[in-house]
């Protein structure tokens, strides 16, 4: 099921008793873009500890925004069944305040997205509104102050509201008070938009939504605007422009407050997303991030460690992308002898899901996350016992077999497997590194070494002094070491800490010094006593 502005508050309360009902929700999310190719040494990287990444990654997620927003609410039912009511939300900053928003859009990222059938006209003109708690803030300020504005900045915003205007302007001067007109064909951002501005522009206006796209305007006296405004039954009331202009965070907040399980494939830039776009902007320190997602949300499962596990424990194909791990589970028989798995049976209005694959659409992908935690889950479970394994497990069995998973976000390249948002991270465990000492081959670039070693294995590089580079990879090719054994300008050898670090070589030059001038002076003091 699609989701826009237009149909999102009438569906909001049915969205909260589903989630509160849920046994879990899974989320996934498109973005406009993921790693900001102007800022530099932005890419992820061997070298990265959890920290640094996270000084990458929030950098680029201040600069990109949502286009789409995936939820699949996941009930259990009895006789081993779960249905899933899915949905995708197009969303697009809210417009509503003193201050525009500014995000950046990635060309590979569009294309992308386009490719696989992303409608950018819906995250344009039926985007559902969003704020943090810092630009709710502010936009409380200004509607106190009555010093708000609408920042509709498209030419579809400028020509609904100037085609409004016209028509009242034109029609007000000869009507007399109590007269009404209808504006007619607008959608549910535009029904309250045009209230908004009629309103702060002509102090003898007056207007109501009718419902069915429609706004009734009637001509009044300024004495009797007023009492309309300090009426209960006012439609533009200060804590409903609110509640319009915070949009989708009111979803946002159903979630944090029900505290369901939180399910996601490879979710680190989804919680930062949440983080920045509906909580509060991403702080500055990374275990300040981790505390503020885990009190959110105390229970997070990426399926993409759950997926690792999986391979390692059963005879799994090794595969990488979240339909591909979907696709070899349903395939294949992994569990012979035991019960099977639970039934997982999409709703009525989200059966195109089960006719045609999605890919990279927010709420199939979420749907796929979802699917793939139970069904690894149980297979986990079966795996776990050589006693029977009971036909109708329940979910917090599962939750049981996942413990080692819970709370743990994979962590792409990088020195851990894994981030822990309920405790400490692993300690960084970077795989054996290379060393390449340069001779006679000035001016060497990490970018040239990169050029030259990646035929033989996908290496990040690092200059470690002005002629040596350190080469990381997940795992090297002993045919490196081989290849470039006689190399006229490259020495490559595996990285040693005593022998190679800068630090270690300066500390045992400065012992050098100081025990050469121990041995001068004992020698001259030697002499001099003679």
């Amino acid at each position: 099921m699609e989701v826009g502005a237009e149909g999102f508050a009438r569906r909001l309360p049915r969205l909260r008793r589903r989630i509160l009902r849920a046994t879990f929700v899974a989320l996934d999310m498109e973005f406009t873009g993921l790693h900001s190719t102007s800022l530099q040494n932005n890419e992820p990287s061997l070298f990265d500890s959890p920290a640094e990444r996270y000084v990458k990654a929030r950098q680029s997620v201040q600069r990109f925004t949502l286009v789409q927003l995936g939820l699949a609410i996941f009930s259990k039912e009895n006789s081993n069944k779960y249905v899933v009511h899915s949905y995708n939300f197009f969303l697009f900053p809210s417009t509503l305040g003193i201050r525009d928003v500014e995000f950046t859009l990635s060309a590979s990222s569009v294309q992308f997205l386009s490719h696989y059938g992303l409608d950018y006209n819906k995250f344009l003109k039926d985007g559902i509104p969003y704020m943090n708690e810092v630009q709710e803030k502010i936009l409380r300020q200004h509607l106190a102050a009555g010093s708000w504005k609408v920042c509709s900045t498209s030419n579809v915003d400028r020509d609904v509201l100037k085609k409004a205007i016209d028509e009242v302007t034109s029609w007000i001067t000869a009507a007399e008070e109590e007269d009404t007109m209808i504006l007619q064909d607008l959608n549910g951002y535009h029904v309250l938009e045009v209230q908004l501005v009629l309103r702060q522009a002509l102090e003898n206006v007056w207007t109501e939504p009718l419902g069915d796209k429609k706004v009734m305007v009637k001509k009044v006296s300024p004495e009797h605007r007023q009492l309309l405004e300090n009426s209960s039954y006012d439609h533009c009331q200060k804590k409903l422009i609110l509640l319009f202009a915070r949009g989708f965070t009111n979803l946002f907040q159903i979630l944090v407050k029900a505290k369901k399980p939180l399910v996601g494939h490879n979710m680190l830039m989804d919680l930062m997303h949440l983080h920045d776009k509906f909580y509060r902007p991403l702080p500055e320190s990374y275990e300040e991030f981790k505390r503020n997602i885990h009190n959110l949300f105390p229970v997070i499962i990426d399926t993409k460690t759950v997926a690792k596990s999986v391979q390692k424990k059963c005879l799994f194909p090794r595969v990488s992308s979240l339909l591909e791990v979907y696709a070899a589970l349903c395939s294949s028989n992994l569990n012979p002898k035991g019960p099977p798995c639970p039934v997982i049976a999409l709703a009525n209005g989200c059966s195109r899901y089960a006719e045609k694959k999605s890919p990279h659409e927010a709420g199939y992908d979420a749907f796929l996350c979802g699917s793939v935690l139970l069904m690894s889950a149980h297979l986990l479970l079966c795996k776990s016992t050589d006693d029977a394994v009971e036909a109708d497990p329940s979910f917090l069995q599962y939750l049981t077999v996942l413990a080692e998973h819970v709370n743990k976000v994979n962590f792409i390249r990088g020195g851990v497997s894994s981030i822990n948002f309920s405790g400490e991270d692993a300690p960084c465990c970077h795989p054996p590194a290379l060393v390449v000492q340069v001779q006679g081959w000035p001016g060497l670039t990490e970018r040239q070494i990169y050029q030259e070693f990646k035929a033989h294995c996908r290496f990040d590089v690092r200059r470690l002094s002005k002629n040596q580079f350190i080469l990381l990879s997940n795992k090297y090719k002993q045919l490196v070491l081989r290849d470039y054994r006689h190399h006229p300008h490259l020495q490559v050898s595996v990285y040693r800490h005593w022998r190679h670090s800068p630090s270690v070589n300066c500390l045992l030059q400065i012992s050098g010094i100081v025990a050469l001038w121990s041995l001068l002076a004992f020698a001259l003091g030697g002499a001099h006593s003679c």
